[in-house]
């Protein structure tokens, strides 16, 4: 049964894989091509909470402007964290430049070729470890994500909500990963999760799991895998400065590395909480904004009050410091930062036609 099992997704993802920049197709694979670890690594980070459709453009501009280990890890982080802006989950951007510095510094620019030592990297969890050694090195390693979690729990009718199931969930994929193929059947599970095991209204009839998938014949699937109901998320409070000199330039400060988007551009601003303090970071004649920026993180809802200000060339804040027109690019910006500046650039733009 096992062996069946792992024949038949090989088959299909032989003939399905889907394709990304970051992967080797399975006919280049058999031919001897071997996948960079560092293109792998990279991938693993960024798809880390994210969707596949999100990432491709950002491992794209990376792995061009970075196209080695090495380059990156001699990257400004300023110009890192710029890149990254909008993909969310800031500390993955700082984990990815401090785990490039120690595979340079200690690992004498290779990445290690076991899960142990993968494990040993900053930002590197079981999930990354076991995804690199088994994509980029081909080792017998589980591989187990959201997607994962999904095949298993309806091939085996496994009812027991997430996230107390993991652990069995990860016992199931263990037991079927196989030692011939393991990086390629690692993928195949995952496409097959995102293609064809999708979380609403799977494609049983195509799927090459179709007859042993014990939720279809139960009439399940769709309901699995179940999962504990979240508590709602709590909602917080907060102000954004955004001053504008009249020569042009713009008021950003960049955030303390530990916290919230750390090391990310942003505009000066409050605590984010129940009852935020105002602090603004220069005495003059603010305006607030009628329109608010909403955004969601991860664990709860934020709200800032906007407040925006012109300024003579002479001023002199007490947070952040004045960036040439020249110089900012909104894109640098984090997306709850980017939507700040979305509501303030019209009200500030139109400060000297020479420099707007």
């Amino acid at each position: 049964m096992r062996d069946r099992l792992i024949n038949d997704l090989l088959d299909w993802y032989d003939a399905n894989a889907r394709v990304m920049p970051w992967r080797v197709s399975p006919a280049d694979r058999k031919a001897g091509v071997k996948p960079d670890p560092y293109r792998v690594w990279m991938s693993e980070i960024m798809l880390q909470q994210t969707t596949v459709a999100a990432v491709r453009d950002y491992f794209n501009r990376f792995t061009a402007r970075w196209p080695t280990v090495a380059d990156l890890a001699a990257a400004d982080d300023a110009d890192v964290m710029a890149e990254w802006a909008g993909l969310g989950y800031y500390a993955r951007a700082r984990n990815l430049l401090k785990c490039a510095r120690f595979v340079v510094d200690e690992c004498g620019g290779a990445f290690p070729d076991t899960h142990a030592g993968l494990l040993k990297l900053p930002g590197v969890g079981p999930y990354t470890a076991g995804a690199v050694s088994s994509i980029a090195y081909n080792l017998p390693e589980v591989v187990v994500d959201g997607n994962v979690e999904r095949v298993m729990s309806r091939l085996y009718d496994e009812h027991t909500p997430l996230p107390a199931a993991k652990p069995v969930l990860t016992e199931y994929a263990r037991a079927l990963t196989p030692i011939d193929r393991p990086g390629d059947y690692a993928q195949a599970v995952m496409d097959l999760g995102a293609t064809i095991c999708t979380p609403r209204n799977p494609a049983c009839g195509i799927c090459p799991w179709r007859d042993p998938c014990a939720a279809r014949a139960a009439g399940t699937a769709p309901e699995l895998p179940k999962k504990t109901p979240k508590k709602p998320k709590p909602e917080r409070l907060g102000f954004a400065y955004v001053a504008r000199r009249e020569d042009g330039a713009w008021l950003l400060e960049t955030r303390p590395d530990k916290g919230l988007l750390g090391g990310m551009l942003g505009w000066p601003g409050s605590d984010w909480s129940d009852a935020p303090k105002t602090n603004p970071p220069l005495d003059t004649d603010w305006q607030t904004l009628n329109a608010t920026a909403r955004h969601t993180f991860t664990h709860f809802h934020l709200t800032l009050t906007v407040l925006i200000a012109r300024v003579p060339k002479d001023a002199a804040p007490s947070a952040g410091s004045f960036v040439p027109a020249a110089d900012f690019s909104p894109s640098s910006l984090p997306t709850v930062m980017r939507k700040v500046y979305d509501l303030a650039a019209d009200p500030l733009r139109h400060i000297d036609p020479d420099q707007s």
